[in-house]
């Protein structure tokens, strides 16, 4: 049997190629736009993908269902009440996929979306009984998935809540492959290990303990949707989408563009050009935030060199976006000036600043600055458009740094004096010992 997982880890996405590797026929599942890496897999190990089977209509990232269609002729297949307009092979429940010796067999768990199906792996060589499943956005490693992307909460919360039951019937030595890991939008307690099993998450997993009142207390409170969330799931379910044209170098930003500064923080910090938004791509969830505070116009990247301007493009087009109008090396001559939790007692005792947590209101709960506002970073830039800020300078603050820089670069590209808190956080604040409101200590 081949057995490959491949994470994407900018999204916290899981795609995988399950096959025969004696017969030489295999199949991806839940496949990423990139698909590079798992055709490079598929020719080192000499198979032939045979088949795409998509667990759903992805809402967080673009498949590469079209691409190995159109790109390499490998025919899809996808639950009919994904109600795609591409041609396909439809799924249904006890549906079964022979890849040689091994068997995909189809489970319909709907719930994240109407669609949704998990698939347990059968190896006929070496028995009858599923070896693993992969849950794509059903059962996670520590979490379950969210109910509230396709149809309303309380809906698809219940059709999850009976979807995770039916997968622990499969048995607990069965090993869990799900389609995504920390970092996604998908679920808010995921761990980052990338596998687990039904008996361990049987135990542990605080979407399987409990009655369904239970479960729906928890389904119905779930983090922010996923950004560019209609486009992405349009695209998916619509005409075959394949390759962008390569990532060229331009010496000119076009009028309706918006720069997107993909370097170190630092960098962008020191010298970038006016109206660039700072998002560094070595940082974690770099294509989740850039799709969040990006305008819809064309971007222009600014990085230190064209290999780290195509990584970013390559996260971009991810998450559907795909008007990038080329790239330049970065620089410029405005700065972002940082500020110290020293300095920003004094500015707060002063009342000369309006301090923005930008964070997000479940981080928050957990304690912050006393007279703070809070923010989340990715609607700082409707806020200074709306022209909700009172007109002091403004200093932004997260958890430890990153968001407050990414904050700060939008409002100082709205126009808003803005600098951000990029050491300490609210972390640094709290070891210092600052005020809290709100902060919980253990037992109280």
């Amino acid at each position: 049997m081949l057995f490959r997982q491949f994470v994407a880890d900018d999204l916290g996405c899981a795609s995988y190629i399950v096959g025969d590797e004696h017969a030489g026929v295999a199949v991806a599942v839940d496949p990423p736009y990139a698909i590079e890496p798992l055709l490079d897999e598929a020719n080192r190990r000499s198979v032939r993908l045979v088949g795409v089977l998509e667990t759903h209509t992805h809402a967080d990232h673009v498949s590469g269902h079209g691409r190995l269609a159109l790109e390499h002729g490998v025919p899809i297949r996808v639950h009919s009440a994904a109600g795609v307009t591409f041609e396909h092979e439809p799924l249904a429940d006890g549906t079964e996929i022979e890849v040689g010796d091994v068997v995909l067999r189809t489970i319909h768990t709907p719930g994240h979306r109407p669609e949704h199906c998990c698939f347990a792996v059968v190896d006929r060589s070496r028995g009858d009984e599923p070896w693993l499943v992969l849950t794509g956005d059903s059962l996670f490693v520590g979490d379950a998935a969210r109910p509230d992307l396709a149809v309303d909460a309380k809906e698809g919360g219940e059709g999850l809540f009976h979807s995770l039951r039916r997968l622990v019937e499969l048995g607990d030595g069965v090993e869990v492959f799900p389609g995504h890991v920390a970092g996604s939008l998908c679920g808010a307690a995921m761990s980052s290990k990338a596998s687990t099993t039904i008996g361990f998450e049987r135990r542990f997993n605080h979407a399987l303990q409990g009655d369904l009142a239970d479960f729906m207390a928890a389904a119905l409170v779930q983090p922010p949707r996923p950004p560019n969330m209609e486009r992405i799931v349009e695209l998916n379910r619509g005409e075959l989408l394949g390759a962008q044209p390569e990532l060229e170098r331009t010496g000119d930003v076009p009028g309706d563009a918006v720069v997107l500064d993909v370097r170190d923080t630092a960098l962008f910090a020191a010298g970038h050009r006016p109206g660039a938004v700072g998002i560094p791509v070595s940082g974690s969830s770099f294509a989740t935030k850039a799709a969040f505070v990006l305008p819809e116009l064309p971007v222009v990247i600014h990085a230190s060199d064209e290999a780290e301007a195509r990584d970013a493009a390559l996260s971009l087009q991810a998450v559907a976006v795909f008007d990038l109008a080329g790239w330049q090396e970065g620089g410029g001559d405005e700065q972002l000036e940082p500020v110290s939790l020293e300095e920003l007692e004094r500015l707060l005792a002063d009342n000369a600043v309006e301090l923005l947590d930008v964070r997000e209101a479940d981080e928050r709960d957990e304690g912050h600055i006393p007279g703070s506002r809070h923010l989340p970073y990715r609607t700082a830039r409707a806020a200074a458009e709306a022209g909700l800020l009172d007109g002091r300078p403004v200093v932004t603050i997260c958890e430890s740094g990153p968001r407050a820089a990414i904050a700060a670069s939008v409002l100082q590209a709205a126009g808003v004096a803005a600098r951000p808190v990029l050491v300490g956080g609210i972390v640094g604040w709290h070891a210092r010992g600052g005020e809290l409101s709100g902060f919980r200590r253990c037992g109280s």
